[in-house]
């Protein structure tokens, strides 16, 4: 992958050239400086630990859109093994937006879905950049309800700027494909795991993140719109975004205390995109434990519980 930096990055990945540098120095020039390379490493803890855990709220937006950042078929091929991706929904066409199909965790059988970015141009435009059609929505009801039928838990990725606005979009009934996707998802009688592994926008994300249990990784952000959409209607500027971030309230820390979300997945240090890897190990051992806890839970209690907890969210006057 391209190396892409941010801003408040750069120190750090100075200090890390240096620290490579000297290693090629000491192997070449055959010069011991294991000393100074173990300061500087330590160093470089330091300065990483200090730096990822003050990050602000438009920092992690950064974080969550970073290019190297692992989307959800990077989890799929490191989490789960035998996976058939299914296509369509049997009403208009496939969603390459939405990457769906039958899945196998450490043996268990299941249901995966999430919405896929691209990295290259090209698999930006053929992915839409994460953002579904109507279309998508429906395959992934259609595949939920197979899951369903075949009483398999469902893990669903969200990493998403929003629903696709076009026109036809629009014309094909953007809306009522979300909305009954919400209704479906709160009555499916099987275990529903919602994972926030990255962007999480609008009506975009919730159109399948209704769940049982929603977790969300630490970098990641979840709100009911952009950070430059809300700046953009506020204030008419969207450099006015890392303003809006902060009044938006959408990082993990605050979304678990109002209640939005039921858990925090901690990253690798430096974020999911330092270590892919890593990032899909922590992710894997939290879906087992989930899914684990949540079959142990009848069909019915499942389903009452799952309503109720969305009926407990916001806060109201009658």
């Amino acid at each position: 992958m391209a190396e892409f930096v941010l801003d408040f990055e750069k120190p750090i990945v100075e200090l890390e050239k240096k620290i490579a540098e000297m290693k090629n120095y000491t192997a070449e020039e055959n010069v011991e400086l294991v000393d100074e390379i173990k300061r500087m490493e330590s160093r470089l803890e330091k300065l990483m630990i200090d730096t990822y855990s003050k990050l602000t709220r438009w920092q992690r937006v950064q974080l969550a859109r970073h290019p190297n950042r692992p989307y959800t078929l990077d989890y799929i091929e490191r989490i789960f093994t035998d996976f058939v991706e299914l296509h369509g929904d049997r009403l208009f066409s496939d969603d390459p937006a939405l990457v769906s199909g039958l899945a196998k965790l450490d043996g268990l059988p299941i249901m995966v879905l999430g919405q896929q970015k691209g990295r290259t141009t090209k698999e930006k435009l053929y992915r839409n950049f994460g953002m579904l059609n109507p279309e998508g929505y429906r395959k992934a009801l259609r595949l939920m309800k197979m899951a369903v039928k075949f009483h398999r838990p469902i893990v669903v990725f969200i990493d998403t700027p929003g629903a696709y606005p076009g026109l036809g979009a629009e014309e094909r009934g953007q809306g009522e494909a979300i909305a009954r996707n919400l209704f479906e998802m709160s009555h499916l009688a099987v275990p529903i795991l919602v994972l926030i592994i990255g962007e999480g926008a609008s009506g975009g994300a919730l159109g399948i993140g209704v769940g049982d249990r929603i977790l969300m990784m630490e970098n990641g952000w979840y709100s009911v719109i952009s950070p430059e959409g809300c700046a953009a209607i506020l204030w008419r500027d969207n450099a006015k975004a890392n303003m809006a971030a902060e009044a938006l309230k959408l990082a993990a820390s605050d979304l678990i205390e109002l209640g939005v979300i039921d858990g925090i997945i901690k990253e690798p240090i430096g974020g999911a995109h330092r270590d892919v890897d890593g990032a899909a190990k922590i992710l894997k051992k939290t879906i087992i434990d989930e899914l684990n806890k949540l079959s142990a839970i009848s069909t019915e209690d499942l389903v009452k519980n799952r309503l109720e907890k969305y009926a407990k969210m916001g806060f109201f006057d009658e």
